[in-house]
């Protein structure tokens, strides 16, 4: 009777120990809010190449047209972490004290593929066909304030005219700017390559400069909550390191270039190629996906470190075109803890 009872014990004692250690392991679960981009790219290769689930990690996406909602998602607490382009209403959220910065996204870097400048069909028959005509045409973009308001703000800072020479049409939505080109209702839009480069291949709109020309800058960045940098530090550490695997993945696959600066494609290219395939141009064959997805590798930072520079420089701007407000400092949403800076 008294072993029956020291074996009941032991098995009690074995099954709370499996109990305990089970609900210590559990991962963690988060919530991530991002766009359907190229740009996205080092998210979804950490996420199938299981480096978030090495890190006790369980993701869940959360999808959206522009990258102000991302931002909202953030800190109204319907995502974790989002990944996106700044914009006025990031940086006057993040000013607020909701949001934290704590690594780096896309580059516009001269000698890789960044953001086009794009010209519709009527307007390109009519004589726009370069950046420093933009004076009395129009200009679509999804957002006052968004990141396409603020790279036209940028060409035409290099290209010597000024955004009151542009007439801006807030279109609210990627698709809406895309359709609005296509059919000659504006005529302009700045985009990502993966999207301007088949518009101009299919004889939609014309290519007409690139931003990377007028200007060199960070253009995202991952971000978390306030709460969940200072309450969950662990987690938003763990994850922005599978984050930056996600990221040299990226980097091996598409940014390679050889002496000449030509892109160098391998057997790394063709697997994550399919990975990608899944989240960007999923609806089109692989064949043609591919291509666009090569063609709209934006540059990154290996290690995702922060421009801080560039990140001072855009919120200036911002803050001069009375967008933000002009008491939000950097020091209140880079959280420098958990990538290295670059400057």
């Amino acid at each position: 009777m008294k072993v029956t009872k020291f074996l009941k014990s032991a098995v009690a004692l074995a099954v709370g120990g499996m109990v305990a250690t089970g609900a210590a392991q559990a991962a963690d679960k988060v919530t991530v809010a991002s766009l359907t981009f190229v740009s996205s790219s080092p998210l979804f290769i950490a996420y199938e190449n299981g480096y978030f689930k090495d890190q006790d990690i369980d993701v869940e996406f959360k999808f959206f047209n522009a990258a102000q909602p991302v931002a909202v998602a953030v800190t109204a607490g319907d995502a974790d972490f989002g990944v996106t382009a700044f914009t006025g209403g990031f940086f006057n959220l993040a000013g607020k004290g909701a949001l934290k910065v704590v690594a780096s996204q896309f580059f516009e870097k001269k000698g890789y593929d960044g953001s086009a400048i794009l010209a519709s069909n009527d307007a390109f028959a009519k004589g726009f066909d370069a950046p420093e005509k933009f004076p009395n045409h129009s200009y679509a973009m999804s957002q006052v304030g968004s990141s396409f308001h603020f790279m036209l703000g940028q060409v035409a800072q290099k290209a010597g005219f000024t955004l009151k020479d542009v007439s801006l049409k807030p279109l609210q939505k990627v698709p809406n700017m895309i359709a609005a080109l296509k059919t000659s209702q504006v005529d302009s839009m700045i985009i990502v390559p993966h999207i301007a480069k088949p518009l101009a291949g299919a004889g939609a709109a014309n290519i007409i400069g690139w931003v990377a020309d007028y200007a060199e800058y960070q253009g995202g960045a991952l971000f978390t909550s306030t709460d969940n940098a200072a309450e969950k530090s662990d987690v938003v550490q763990r994850f922005v390191k599978a984050y930056q695997k996600g990221v040299a993945d990226y980097s091996e696959a598409f940014l390679k270039r050889d002496a000449e600066g030509k892109p160098v494609y391998g057997a790394k290219t063709d697997e994550t190629l399919k990975i990608v395939h899944k989240y960007v141009y999923k609806d089109r064959p692989a064949e043609k996906a591919y291509v666009s997805i090569k063609n709209g590798a934006l540059y990154f930072d290996p290690q995702a470190r922060l421009d801080v520079d560039s990140i001072k420089s855009q919120l200036k701007w911002f803050q001069d075109n009375k967008l933000v407000d002009a008491k939000v400092s950097i020091d209140d949403f880079v959280d420098p803890r958990f990538v290295p800076s670059m400057n």
